[in-house]
């Protein structure tokens, strides 16, 4: 018991003194992480509104596909991009992999169903006499699109927040693509999985504490925007 005191202790004591291995490896967690969502943001959402606006033949079929793809296992998506960026593979003359660049697209191919399927179920839950009383107000198809997006704006905030949490306690993925190198690939959770293996305690446990605490935000920040959203609906 005292021993676990001792590590809790020695872990408190590397984040009040700002280590500067530990900020190094929160930074470029928060780094690859936050590229990857502003990515899967501009993929994911522009897809998701051209869904919820347009009728489309194969409408049904790529909302599955998008919904299946929510629930991916990192390790297939680290696979699937370790083949790609492989020397053998097809883009293995772009010697991305063990890189942060080759985290950030699996991060990103994590993160962008996401986004896409819920910004899609957010425009299609919008209130039909929204767009109706646009468009009796003399409203552009844009100005409607425009309107329609803003009264989702709640759930679409929620879809990239629950994605960024999801690509923040991500480790398969970014351990095969990534290669966990210190100093170069190495993140919160492959650091937290290695230190742990290796007895290094102390690092593993402020890790922790500063991956739960992001996490604390990240649903803090997504019970309030549903809360408001809720709020909002009902008046």
């Amino acid at each position: 018991m005292s021993s676990i005191v001792e590590g809790f202790g020695r872990a408190f004591s590397l984040i009040l003194h700002l280590d500067a291995e530990l900020l190094g490896i929160i930074l470029l967690s928060l780094k690859v992480s936050g590229t990857a969502l502003i990515v899967a943001t501009l993929i994911g959402l522009p897809l998701g509104a051209f869904l919820g606006f347009r009728t489309l033949p194969l409408k049904g079929f790529i909302i599955s596909l998008l919904n299946t793809f929510m629930g991916l296992p990192p390790v297939v998506v680290g696979l699937f991009i370790y083949l790609l960026l492989s020397r053998s593979g097809p883009f293995g003359f772009m010697a991305l992999l063990y890189t942060p660049a080759a985290m950030i697209i699996a991060q990103t191919i994590l993160a962008f169903p996401i986004v896409s399927s819920l910004s899609h179920s957010a425009i299609v839950a919008v209130d039909p006499i929204i767009k109706q009383a646009s468009m009796t107000l003399g409203a552009t198809p844009f100005q409607v699109s425009l309107t329609i997006i803003r009264e989702a704006r709640y759930g679409i905030m929620a879809g990239i927040i629950a994605a960024f949490g999801r690509v923040m306690a991500e480790v398969g993925a970014i351990l095969i693509v990534g290669g966990n190198i210190a100093g170069f690939t190495r993140v919160m959770t492959t650091t937290i999985a290695l230190e742990t293996d290796k007895g290094n305690f102390e690092l593993a446990l402020a890790l922790g504490i500063i991956l739960l605490a992001i996490s604390l935000a990240i649903n803090s920040a997504l019970h309030l925007i549903q809360k408001k959203g809720s709020a909002g609906i009902k008046r």
